[in-house]
């Protein structure tokens, strides 16, 4: 995920699936293995909200990055 989201810092990318996890929206499945290997995945309700934010992607990117 982190090669996806170039310019994120490890501490922000951590704090925001943190909070996606609090929220529902994802789960956290950490791996005991050397290094640490850590999972996410999208929840249903994570997975109900793909639609609505790529539609809204979708707007901003037709409305804001044009001007």
């Amino acid at each position: 995920m982190r090669r996806r989201l170039q310019g994120i810092s490890p501490k922000v990318l951590s704090a925001t699936m943190k909070r996606l996890e609090e929220h529902g929206l994802v789960t956290r499945t950490v791996y005991a293995e050397v290094p640490p290997r850590v999972e996410y995945a999208l929840t249903d309700l994570g997975r109900s909200a793909a639609a609505p934010l790529a539609h809204l992607r979708d707007w901003v990117e037709e409305n804001v990055t044009a001007r």
